[in-house]
């Protein structure tokens, strides 16, 4: 299924995006249920060791925090696509400089 969707993505992407981009493209395919394609494990994968190597943290606690964040937008998004958004229309995302991807708590000395 998986597999169908990327090369669905890139017969319709990759042209565009290799001629007016001047760049590659990778699909990022998910189910609704947090599984992904092969390729866009890849990018995970490397885009968390890259993370990992810039912050110092841990890789297995970025992989971690990655794939938990991104199970919980998708599940946020199909809730939200069954029954409709009931929050606040000017919530903002917290800048991504400001995570902490190691999610347990810092000893105060």
């Amino acid at each position: 299924m998986y597999r169908s969707h990327e090369k669905e993505k890139k017969n319709a992407y990759n042209q565009r995006v290799i001629k007016v981009e001047k760049a590659t493209f990778t699909p990022l395919v998910f189910s609704t249920t947090g599984g992904m394609g092969e390729e866009c494990a890849a990018f995970l994968k490397h885009l968390a060791e890259k993370i990992s190597l810039k912050t110092g943290q841990r890789y297995c606690e970025v992989i971690a925090f990655i794939r938990r964040r991104l199970r919980f937008d998708l599940l946020r998004t199909c809730l939200i696509s069954l029954r409709g958004y009931r929050g606040k229309a000017s919530a903002r995302a917290a800048a991504v400089e400001s995570l902490d991807l190691n999610l347990r708590p810092q000893a105060v000395y």
